[in-house]
């Protein structure tokens, strides 16, 4: 027969066993509200020792070699994330859509010498079909390149195009201006252009010129959309109706 007094030592073991464990359970969850970030005490450089790496693979490389001999007067850059070059609404949480698309990179980007986005390209790597993941992650980058009116091509990275193929595709030759002539040989005198002689008649050759380059119309590119830059809102939650910060300014 157990003895009444070890009997009531067991118990008072047990209670206050339990009592710790649900003072720990209370301590954790209050250190965890108090710092959401754990990490952020970390020191950046201490923490994740950083290693410089290769930008782009080989077929990334060999295609960026390929848009540039085609395309020589234009901008090509590597791995450019979608919050670089596109400007969304702010109604919703801007970092919601950060979370979903906006750090997904391009793998290239053309653009004039202006620095205006004129099409995206996509390489593939050699023949293999991507993963379920790769594909899903090319599927939102897709979208939203062409929900934005960009110009996207997919290339597979052991069948690239011919630079001729590249520049046809991305920047084709405008079609020559045709020269008109007037209905009067003396009238050429008048119009506008360079007086072209073609055996017995003389007229003048009408050329479309781009306007100079000073009266060009430059658009400036969209703010920056790092966080330390942006003031977001909290994303709204499933079924309640997105609320329109009055103290974040309209971008």
């Amino acid at each position: 027969m157990q003895h009444p007094a070890l009997s009531s030592l067991v118990i008072a073991v047990v209670f206050l066993l339990a009592l710790a464990l649900v003072w720990w359970g209370v301590r954790s969850r209050a250190a965890r509200r108090s710092d959401p970030h754990p990490g952020d005490n970390l020191d950046t450089v201490a923490g994740w020792p950083p290693q410089a790496t290769r930008v782009l693979t080989s077929a990334e490389r060999q295609a960026y070699d390929l848009v540039r001999s085609a395309l020589p007067a234009h901008m090509v850059l590597a791995q450019v994330p979608l919050q670089r070059f596109l400007k969304v609404p702010t109604r919703n949480s801007y970092a919601e859509w950060l979370r979903r698309v906006g750090q997904l990179s391009v793998d290239l980007l053309v653009c004039d010498r202006h620095s205006q986005v004129i099409a995206a390209i996509e390489v593939q790597a050699g023949d293999e079909p991507p993963s379920g993941r790769a594909l899903r992650r090319r599927d939102r980058l897709l979208k939203v390149l062409k929900a934005a009116e960009i110009p996207t091509h997919v290339w597979s990275g052991s069948k690239l195009p011919t630079v001729e193929a590249v520049r046809e595709a991305i920047a084709p030759a405008p079609a020559p201006a045709e020269a008109v002539p007037p209905a009067n040989p003396a009238a050429a005198r008048s119009l506008p252009g360079r007086l072209v002689n073609s055996g017995a008649h003389t007229f003048a050759q009408i050329v479309r010129e781009p306007p100079p380059d000073d009266t060009t119309e430059l658009r400036e590119p969209p703010p920056s959309t790092w966080f330390d830059d942006f003031d977001s809102a909290p994303a709204p939650l499933a079924g309640e109706p997105a609320k329109e910060s009055k103290d974040r300014p309209a971008r």
